[in-house]
């Protein structure tokens, strides 16, 4: 039976219940059928965690089971949504190969261009080897059939990219009100989080405002940005913010109407995750023509600092948009990149004084 998702795991999304012994040979699954609630392609193999590829250990953070992806392998189920309806899938990948890796998001029957994506996998975040990704899109109709394709052709068909928990959850779209020109400045409205990650989310790069896991916000670098909870780090305000932790390569940014040569304010906290990235840290906002840079000393175990840029209108389209300045990894020695993070942003226009 088809449910209608609001927010959680996809039925056997984290792939407990797996194939019967007749339907493996060795790890790989022989029946397009064998995993139930998925339908398989290609070359899909099921893992157990704690199994070995060569000298490597393959854990599974999600449970004791995931699925690998290798030579044009696909894994695909049917869930029934709200037509209209804005939703984000999260599911936790590792790269178990050297070679760079990709997965092809999509979905069916949406024929929107939008509605797929190629997630580059080239670089890890994480310090366990495993990463959380969110992607998303609008339902075109009641039911949609949600794909990830590992689309490699390599010498070792098994090459490919382990994938567990495959979570889905619909978005609210935030709008701009008298209380801030933004929409969603606090991050509080974004993708499924994982309750056993310790890692957040990461948004994919080059992702458009209107179709972001992240509403109101566009991710507009060559890096990933990540989506972290108060369960897990800390966060300035509220529950949400985003880390931004690839330097330069990290941007958010969002597009907000102004009036030309109206004064506005453009507020946010500036802080670090309590993730164990320490020193010198700064984020610079840009509005229109003006900027603001941002210095933060991060001892890595929490707190931040608020900053203002007061700012001049130049058209009715203002484009205001965050990065990182600096690189920074992590002092426990796991090689994962890191950053500062951010949170409450507000933008609201400024009323010039009355003269006496």
């Amino acid at each position: 039976m088809l449910v209608k998702y609001i927010a959680g795991l996809l039925p056997n999304g984290n792939f407990q219940y797996g194939p019967k012994p007749w339907d493996l040979k060795g790890t790989v699954v022989t029946s397009p059928n064998a995993i139930p609630n998925w339908k398989l392609s290609g070359y899909v193999e099921y893992i157990k965690s704690g199994q070995k590829q060569g000298d490597m250990l393959l854990v599974v953070p999600g449970g004791d089971f995931a699925v690998r992806l290798g030579n044009e392998a696909s894994i695909k189920q049917r869930v029934n949504v709200a037509k209209g309806t804005y939703y984000s899938i999260t599911f936790n990948v590792a790269r178990t190969c050297a070679q760079d890796e990709r997965l092809n998001v999509s979905v069916l029957p949406n024929v929107e261009a939008h509605d797929w994506g190629m997630l580059p996998m080239q670089t890890m975040y994480s310090c366990d080897g495993w990463d959380s990704y969110a992607w998303a899109f609008q339902a075109d109709g009641p039911e949609v059939e949600i794909s990830i394709h590992h689309p490699g052709v390599v010498d070792d068909p098994a090459c490919g990219p382990l994938i567990d928990s495959i979570a889905l959850k619909a978005l609210h779209i935030p709008r701009a009100t008298n209380a801030n020109l933004l929409k969603n400045g606090n991050f509080e409205e974004g993708p499924y989080i994982f309750s056993k990650t310790l890692n957040g989310v990461l948004i994919p790069p080059n992702i458009e405002d209107d179709h972001s896991p992240l509403p109101g916000w566009a991710v507009e670098s060559l890096k990933a940005v990540k989506y972290i909870d108060s369960d897990h780090f800390a966060v300035p305000e509220g529950t949400r913010a985003i880390e931004l932790i690839a330097g330069k390569e990290s941007v958010i940014a969002q597009v907000v109407r102004t009036t030309p040569g109206k004064l506005y304010a453009l507020t946010f906290a500036v802080g670090d995750a309590n993730n164990t990235c320490q020193g010198s840290m700064a984020v610079e906002a840009f509005a229109g023509l003006d900027t603001i840079k941002v210095p933060y000393e991060s001892t890595g175990k929490g707190g931040f600092k608020r900053a203002k840029l007061q700012f001049k209108a130049v058209s009715m389209r203002t484009r205001v948009w965050f990065l990182s300045t600096f690189y920074t990894m992590k002092s426990d020695n796991s090689g994962a990149l890191c950053g500062p993070a951010v949170d409450d942003v507000k933008l609201l226009g400024v009323r010039y004084p009355k003269h006496a």
